[in-house]
């Protein structure tokens, strides 16, 4: 989870407008879900899961009638986020308590899912403490790798039951290698040492990440 520092909010055209201290529009891909906490409570722009629409480094002058953003490029904003946020307009503000969260926590799978899938339960506190950093480790890579793949998934929602697999058995493999140097044991003797990862290459295709790209 990232936050950032809000210094300047408005709304335009049913759209909010966040100016950050830091360079969050360098960590934020269009269409993900981003928190907005601490601003005046009668603006409405604070809530959770509101949708990255721009992060281009320009005053907003408008949305036109095809819903296009319309900016003014000779009024630099530097580290600017533009959300969708229905209202009436509100001029810019100066801000000093808001904060933009990106990343909330992921919520795809739990240690249940994880214990069925591996058909053991954890056999001492350790373990159980172990399997939940596992969970939370995939929960959030997985999530990520979506995201560089151009998918736009609700962080607090799992998009599918393929994608649920996916996590599942990352996690799994995570607790897995507990203690291992390159992958966890296996009874397969004659597997050759650097040969591909069946298990991986699963997770990828059940996430349906690692497409090719045509630049």
């Amino acid at each position: 989870m990232t936050n950032f520092r809000i210094i300047n909010s408005e709304r335009l055209d049913g759209h909010a407008v966040i100016q950050t201290l830091e360079d969050a529009p360098l960590n934020l891909p269009i269409g993900v879900y981003v928190n907005i906490a601490d601003l005046a409570v009668n603006t409405g722009l604070n809530g959770n899961q509101q949708i990255v629409v721009s992060t281009y480094p320009y005053r907003l002058v408008e949305v036109d009638d095809y819903n296009e953003l319309v900016f003014d490029v000779d009024d630099y904003r530097p580290n600017q986020v533009i959300l969708i946020n229905a209202g009436d307009d509100l001029d810019r503000t100066a801000e000093s308590a808001g904060t933009l969260t990106y990343e909330p926590e992921i919520t795809w799978i739990t240690t249940a899912d994880v214990t069925e899938w591996l058909g053991i339960a954890s056999a001492t506190a350790n373990d159980t403490a172990f399997l939940a950093k596992c969970v939370a480790a995939a929960n959030t890579w997985c999530y990520r790798r979506r995201v560089q793949s151009n998918y736009h998934d609700d962080a607090d929602a799992v998009p599918d039951d393929a994608v649920k697999l996916g996590t599942i058995m990352f996690a799994a493999s995570l607790y897995r290698e507990r203690g291992s140097v390159d992958s966890f044991a296996s009874f397969d003797e004659m597997t050759a040492a650097g040969g591909s990862f069946g298990t991986m290459s699963r997770i990828k295709q059940l996430l349906g990440i690692g497409r090719p790209s045509v630049g």
